[in-house]
């Protein structure tokens, strides 16, 4: 079972106002949310100590919301609260992410819902950064960007040309003509590379070393860091790499910095690819992620590193619903 919640304010205490915004609010968050009848438990209403000419409740059934279990109640003064609103708590038997709506001058009571709500994951590879962030932007219902997905297409681009990444001149004219978009298709990324949907093919694991050794070149992540701020500017995201909190987003509200022990990292990694078909012995890839940690922390641009302000959180005996709770938790206490 999920809550939605809502708020409104009116002009005048008068019923023609209240019936109104009660209504305005009511339809906004059943359109918002594409929700059903069948779905609806029951509709709390409250409304501030000011509001006495008219019930929200009745006003929420002659809006036709009269099916369901309604509830009102009027709130205790407080000093300096906002005058005149109207809250609403929807409950809803669902899984998905619910969007909270705001009306009015009850905007000011979520400001986290107004303006761009970036959240800022970090971590070494298999530390479960990007399954946790895309379950936690399903839950809050914004967009998920995985950036280490923009690299392997760098990365994939070098394979494909045959490119010998240690070459700087050759990778600088790689980078110079290469085409790289994000895109969403139902909620999930698909990441374009020179028109192509490459979103599969970016996950082999020599393309995932070599995103490694290719994005230590300064102005491939100048190039990346670009597009990405671009992308957070204009979205509410979660972002998930190894330099989000220090490099791509350092003013981001939100940040966390998950890891794990290495071998522990190095059996998710392999279940991972055992279940995309990848045949790749244990051993190989406990190497790999070794290798790419060396090459993430010590390289000279942008390093995998810790956010002075960022939490960390050691997922090594953590499941993925335990991190994704702790992290909404931390999140739900700011906003």
């Amino acid at each position: 079972m999920k809550a939605i919640r809502g708020a409104t304010t009116v002009a005048k205490d008068c019923p023609e106002d209240i019936r109104d915004s009660v209504r305005e609010l009511l339809d906004a968050i059943f359109s918002e949310n594409s929700l059903r009848l069948d779905e609806v438990v029951c509709i709390m209403l409250s409304s501030t100590a000011d509001i006495t000419s008219f019930y929200p409740a009745k006003a929420a059934r002659e809006a036709g919301y009269a099916r369901f279990p309604l509830y009102s109640s009027t709130e205790p003064s407080i000093e300096g609260s906002l005058s005149r609103c109207i809250r609403v708590m929807i409950l809803v038997e669902r899984s998905k992410a619910v969007k909270h709506i705001y009306l009015r001058e009850a905007k000011m009571l979520r400001k986290d819902l107004t303006k761009t709500l970036n959240i800022a994951i970090d971590g070494p590879a298999g530390s479960g950064k990007s399954t946790v962030s895309r379950i936690i932007a399903e839950r809050l219902g914004i967009l998920y960007l995985d950036t280490g997905a923009m690299y392997r297409a760098i990365a994939l681009k070098c394979v494909r040309e045959n490119a010998d990444y240690a070459d700087k001149d050759v990778i600088k004219n790689i980078v110079d003509r290469i085409d790289i978009k994000v895109d969403y298709c139902n909620g999930a990324q698909v990441t374009l590379l020179d028109g192509e949907d490459v979103s599969a093919e970016i996950r082999t694991p020599q393309v995932s070393l070599l995103a490694s050794y290719v994005s230590a070149y300064s102005f491939v992540r100048t190039k990346m860091v670009e597009l990405q701020r671009d992308i957070a500017a204009k979205f509410s995201c979660v972002l998930d790499g190894r330099d989000i909190g220090t490099n791509v987003l350092p003013d981001c509200e939100f940040k966390f910095f998950l890891t794990a022990d290495n071998k522990v990292r190095a059996k998710r990694r392999h279940a991972e690819n055992v279940a995309k078909g990848i045949d790749q012995p244990f051993d190989e890839v406990l190497k790999e992620i070794e290798e790419r940690d060396f090459h993430d922390r010590n390289r000279a641009v942008a390093p995998l590193k810790q956010a002075s302000d960022a939490q960390v959180v050691d997922t090594s005996d953590m499941t993925i619903d335990e991190v994704v709770s702790l992290i909404l938790t931390k999140v739900e206490e700011k906003i």
